[in-house]
């Protein structure tokens, strides 16, 4: 399984410095999981994910999306930022490594990026629960990878 990932786009808003993100990361993954696995009205996964550079795993929280065809949509957003997310490097370095937390359960996703047909019906469900998602389309100019994660019948 490979996935193809979109170029960066040439404007964005601007991410927060790395060193915010290391030690805001772990303090709001205690405050979501105290607080129900929710943030700003969304549901939220954990998604874990092989570092492309550094071999070690990565949890972030992401708010999921209940996909119909089975399992949860995430977004690679990044809140509009001109670059992709760390986590979505990481996924594309290595898409059989990534698990998925929902509800306590963990388990291994099978990883499918969306396109064409299918991902405008799954972007419309997106916006429809989290309007915000389509102002980040406004920051940038690139695509925002939207991706399937399916629960893995191969286990962890």
């Amino acid at each position: 399984m490979s996935i193809q990932k979109p170029p960066s786009g040439t404007r964005g808003s601007r991410p927060a410095p790395g060193a915010v993100a290391r030690v805001m990361t772990p303090l709001m993954t205690r405050i979501h999981r105290l607080t129900g696995n929710r943030f700003g009205g969304m549901d939220l996964v954990y998604l874990t994910t092989v570092g492309a550079r550094s071999g070690q795993t990565r949890t972030v929280p992401l708010a999921r999306f209940d996909d119909p065809a089975g399992g949860w949509n995430v977004v690679a957003s990044a809140g509009g930022t001109a670059t992709h997310p760390a986590w979505y490097h990481n996924l594309v370095a290595h898409p059989d490594q990534v698990w998925a937390e929902v509800a306590g359960t963990k388990q291994r996703v099978e990883v499918t990026q969306l396109a064409g047909a299918e991902r405008e019906q799954a972007w419309a469900r997106v916006v429809a629960r989290a309007p915000r998602f389509n102002s980040y389309t406004a920051k940038t100019d690139r695509e925002l990878p939207l991706l399937r994660l399916t629960p893995s019948s191969a286990g962890d």
